[in-house]
Formats: structure tokens, sequence, C-alpha cells
């Protein structure tokens, strides 16, 4: 017959699993000492009082983890490439955007020169638009 004890620290070690494995019963889920007794089902002074040992083992395991539990990491994983994705995307958008802002001045100046190479008097149709600051 297990002790009072030895069944706290058998509902804490369970709950160290389930909350790093990601599949916590009781709580949100978070990382935290104060999850982590919710999980248990111990108070928290329990925890941090009576099974200090157990608390450090869950505050290194959590670091190992970088504080995302395993069942969480492919998609921690999938937001960070998403995050580089989206930054070459805006970097292209601003190389095209700085290009598509030249294109009015280069064909107004081909324009002029035609004109000029051809002594067109009559006046061009192209006309200047102006530049947005954007």
């Amino acid at each position: 017959m297990a002790t009072d004890h030895e069944a706290e620290r058998d509902a804490i070690t369970a709950a160290i699993q389930r909350l790093l494995d990601g599949h916590p019963t009781r709580s949100t889920g978070a990382l935290t000492t104060l999850q982590l007794s919710a999980e248990a089902g111990v108070k928290r002074w329990v925890l941090t009082h009576k099974h200090v040992d157990l608390k450090e083992e869950f505050v290194r395991r959590k670091s190992e983890a970088n504080g995302i539990p395993p069942a969480y990491q492919h998609l921690h994983a999938r937001a960070i490439d998403a995050e580089v994705a989206a930054q070459t995307l805006r970097e292209d958008n601003d190389r095209l955007r700085e290009r598509v802002a030249v294109y009015p001045q280069v064909i107004h100046g081909l324009r002029t020169e035609l004109d000029r190479l051809t002594n067109n008097t009559q006046r061009s149709p192209v006309r200047t638009l102006p530049i947005s600051a954007t």
C-alpha cells in the first residue's frame, strides 16, 4: 500500500510526463510549476516544499525542451519556417515595389529620347506620373 508521500510523487511524476508530452488532463498545459501542481492534483506548496527534487526535474526537463512540449515542437518548427518564408516574401515585395516605381520614369525617358531622335514635334502622349512615397 502506497503512502501519501509516494502517491504524491507518483502523481507529480505522471503529471510531469503528461505536461511535457503535451497531453494535460487537468490544467491548461502551460509548463509552469503552478500548472504542474494543478495537473498532479496537489497543492503548490507540496510540490515546492515537499518534493523539491521533482520540481527541479520538471524545470530542467522543461528548459531542455525550450519550454515547448515535444508534442508541439513540430508546430514550433513550422512556425519558424513560416516566419522565414514571410520575411523573404516581404523582401521580394519591397524589391518589386522599388522596380515598379522606376518604370514610369524609364518609359518617360525612353519616349522623350525617341521624340528627340525622330524630331517629333507632336507632344508625347506619355505623361509623367506623380511619384507617391509609400
